[in-house]
């Protein structure tokens, strides 16, 4: 398990920007027609589209590692999906539904020439060992909260054995990733939604200790598992809901961790910004002299070269002319846009001739 977990925060660290420059670049391929000139990275228009891009393909990938975790737990199955039995069920109905079972996959039943004999005793055990924790109804009611896990817990006899080896088992989860969280925030790191990620996590450890003390399920299966009965998903039991919960709740906060940054831009600091002193405000005013004094002498040259233009009307107009004509040689035709759209133009003259012309 922890080597998927490692595994999946390699994943949120590379996957996201990774996948998102390939869209981008697909996307741009798709929308903008060839010849016309593509967002540059920096530009506003470049870092919007980004940024929308990151976010779908972020919130893709979150809903991907819940369907994932979902995934494994039903491929996994449980006792009562093995034996094919309700929730629900009472003692009467899994001794008659092993009975049938038995009937089936005893080894007594199968033909000792079958290739699959071993397979077939193995699984008759596994029957036989379903049964026998959900007749006791200490290893049912532990079953149901830790899983398969409570059958290596041979020193437990009572619920209260369990429930102290569980929680010894679930304790350091909850003490690392608080303590983690802590040192985060006392560092800087992931200030953006920190309200929010100590809520959720408080929220799952206290949906733990309810659905781990009490006798019976947690409020959220009695509203989830009567929907899950009108689809192909079966109902779920208190430990696979808790360990869903636990892989929402840090896939959720890695996702945060992605997403804060485009939710809050830096923003200037106060401690950045010099302090307002005598010897600043000195300086402020010499450069305040220095750059009236400058524009001063700008004018006065100025004057200087246009000293032999003076009272001569026609020379003012042919120089303005010239200034007029210097500008748009070299400023306006010198922008790529321009180039390209005037050489659009000039080739569909050439391809469709000069109008009015033979």
């Amino acid at each position: 398990m922890s080597s998927t977990n490692f595994l999946s925060y390699i994943g949120w660290t590379f996957l996201p920007n990774l996948v998102t420059g390939w869209i981008q670049t697909i996307y741009y391929g798709i929308v903008i027609r060839a010849g016309d000139p593509k967002p540059q990275p920096g530009t506003p228009r470049y870092q919007k589209h980004r940024r929308r891009i990151f976010i779908t393909v972020v919130a893709a990938y979150l809903l991907y590692t819940i369907f994932e975790a979902d995934y494994d737990l039903r491929r996994a199955g449980d006792f009562y999906q093995d034996l094919g039995l309700p929730l629900d069920v009472d003692e009467r109905g899994i001794k008659t539904r092993f009975r049938r079972l038995a009937a089936i996959y005893h080894p007594d039943k199968v033909s000792s020439a079958s290739s699959n004999t071993s397979t077939t005793e193995a699984y008759f055990v596994h029957l036989k060992t379903a049964q026998d924790t959900l007749l006791n109804p200490t290893k049912r009611f532990a079953y149901d909260r830790f899983g398969p896990d409570m059958l290596s817990w041979q020193h437990c006899s009572s619920i209260s054995d369990y429930l102290l080896s569980g929680l010894q088992r679930t304790g350091p989860f909850y003490a690392g990733s608080g303590l983690f969280m802590l040192i985060l925030s006392i560092t800087g790191y992931l200030q953006w939604g920190r309200f929010w990620r100590y809520l959720t996590f408080l929220t799952l450890l206290t949906l733990e200790l309810h659905t781990l003390t009490r006798p019976f399920p947690p409020p959220l299966l009695n509203l989830l598992n009567p929907v899950l009965t009108h689809t192909p998903h079966p109902p779920l039991l208190p430990f696979q809901l808790l360990t869903l919960a636990r892989k929402t709740t840090l896939t959720l906060f890695i996702a945060l961790s992605q997403l804060g940054p485009l939710f809050s831009p830096s923003q200037p600091s106060s401690q950045s910004q010099p302090p307002n002193t005598p010897e600043t405000t000195q300086l402020l005013t010499r450069l305040e002299a220095l750059v009236k004094a400058t524009e001063a002498e700008s004018s006065r040259l100025l004057g200087l070269d246009m000293a032999p233009f003076a009272g001569d009307e026609g020379a003012v107009r042919d120089l303005r002319g010239r200034v007029r004509e210097w500008l748009v040689q070299n400023t306006i035709r010198a922008d790529p846009e321009v180039r390209d759209a005037m050489g659009r133009v000039l080739g569909r003259r050439r391809v469709g001739g000069v109008p009015g012309r033979g």
